[in-house]
């Protein structure tokens, strides 16, 4: 009975036609709605997304339990049962990822590492514009190496720290480091969970993923440019001969290098033991107490509590995180993501992996993209690295699209927000729309993006 009852799990039933399904996607809109109204109703995103991601199974359950009978109805409890035991992994992954990364960096701010930097790029006379470009181009380039969420948090912190009131350098800079870090994370394989994803499911090699480079930087560059018109040009109220010089406290660089080392070791982890980032993450804060403990010891006159940077932590980003990848995991389980994968059969890859770019900004990327891996349709290394592409950058479409967003709109909370994004979403979209332009020139016209070997 029991062999039957396991070996029943792995039959897909779709309730996509049923009214559990056509109830979950209502709450799921109505949700969205809300979550997308934050500003409006004054609603803590967090809110919506944790109702929604948590009644949604209940309802699911509520469902199997009333609809089924006997070794149909268990068969179906413990699909129920897997299907949630492995979204919690999945979840439980990043969000513990994005708990270290935040106590990092609150740890950073407590030791005015931001502060000074703040006072360095200020003290030399740079203007909104020119520190608009530089946190950008700092997104850019540092996203591939750590990862899109952490850099989008570091550099948010970094405009507060410029001018925490003008909202005409806030808005637009914040756009540009979510835009900036979602592409610089689309060209390279450890840069966002989705080209991760892709590169392990071996759908791409290793070095080919940097053929991405041009179709990334190339959209980024168009949206920074005319996100830039926008920002004053001016210089922050900032007198160096009057204000104080501002150095980092003591054992700052320490920090900076145990947060280098944490990201180092949760790529390490990934890519040599095969085990989720967020282990190597947690050693990281491992270190970081015991760093914190060494501090105490030895300079007590200077010491820094890791718990105190913990109960700083925007707690409803977290929650928002856990509230919203249930959702989008019910809509998985009832059938509908698989929907959007079918898509490639019907309008092609070209057009489908478009799609996937701008459903990438409405669903969470990680899932869209497992449903693609997953179906496995028929497609070269040219579709499957724009696949990866469009899933990277699509969620800079709408605020909340992709981590970077999330986190950004914590940080600045009541200053970036899903409105004040989305009356700058058209510069994104003609960079979106661009990017698209760059990677067709190359990959299809030119056919410039095999070094490894592959299917043209």
């Amino acid at each position: 009975m029991h062999e039957t009852i396991t070996e029943g799990v792995s039959e897909a039933i779709s309730l996509t036609t049923s009214w559990v399904g056509f109830l979950c996607l209502a709450i799921f809109v109505v949700g969205y709605y809300f979550i997308a109204s934050e500003e409006k109703y004054h609603i803590n995103k967090s809110k919506p997304a944790l109702f929604i991601g948590t009644f949604m199974f209940i309802l699911i359950g509520f469902y199997t339990l009333l609809s089924y009978t006997g070794d149909t109805q268990s068969v179906q409890m413990l699909k129920l049962n897997t299907h949630v035991k492995h979204l919690i992994e999945e979840i439980a992954e990043i969000f513990f990822f994005l708990f270290v990364a935040m106590t990092y960096i609150e740890t950073l701010i407590e030791r005015r590492v931001f502060d000074t930097l703040k006072y360095k790029l200020v003290s030399n006379g740079y203007g909104y514009r020119k520190l608009f470009w530089l946190t950008g181009t700092l997104a850019f380039f540092l996203s591939p190496v750590a990862d899109n969420l952490t850099t989008a948090l570091i550099l948010s912190t970094v405009l507060l720290t410029i001018d925490r009131n003008r909202k005409e350098f806030l808005v637009p800079g914040a756009v540009n480091i979510v835009v900036a870090a979602n592409a610089g994370g689309a060209w390279s394989p450890f840069g966002d969970i989705t080209t991760l994803m892709a590169w392990q499911a071996g759908k791409a090699p290793f070095i080919d993923f940097f053929f991405i480079f041009p179709s990334s930087i190339g959209g980024w560059l168009l949206t920074a440019f005319l996100l830039s018109r926008f920002v004053p040009n001016e210089k922050p109220a900032f007198d160096a001969t009057t204000e104080p010089a501002v150095h980092m406290q003591v054992g700052a660089r320490v920090v900076i290098a145990l947060g280098i080392f944490t990201i180092f070791s949760a790529v390490m982890c990934e890519n040599l033991f095969h085990i989720p980032p967020m282990w190597g993450m947690m050693f990281g804060l491992s270190l970081l107490q015991l760093f914190s403990f060494y501090l105490k010891r030895k300079r007590p006159n200077a010491p820094f509590s890791v718990f105190q940077s913990i109960s700083r932590i925007e707690a409803d980003t977290l929650l928002f995180f856990f509230g919203i990848l249930a959702a989008v995991g019910a809509l998985g389980y009832v059938g509908y993501l698989e929907l959007v994968s079918r898509g490639y059969g019907i309008i092609g890859s070209t057009a489908a992996n478009i799609c996937v770019g701008m459903v990438s900004a409405v669903v969470d990327n990680v899932p869209v993209m497992k449903a693609i891996i997953d179906a496995d349709p028929a497609m070269g290394i040219d579709q499957w690295l724009f696949a990866a592409l469009m899933a990277g950058i699509g969620g800079s479409l709408i605020s909340f699209g992709s981590a970077a967003g999330v986190g950004v709109m914590g940080k600045l909370r009541g200053t970036y927000t899903f409105m004040s994004h989305m009356r700058l979403a058209w510069t994104i979209a003609l960079g979106f729309i661009f990017s698209i332009a760059i990677w067709y020139v190359q990959f299809e016209v030119l056919h410039w993006y095999v070094l490894s070997g592959g299917k043209h």
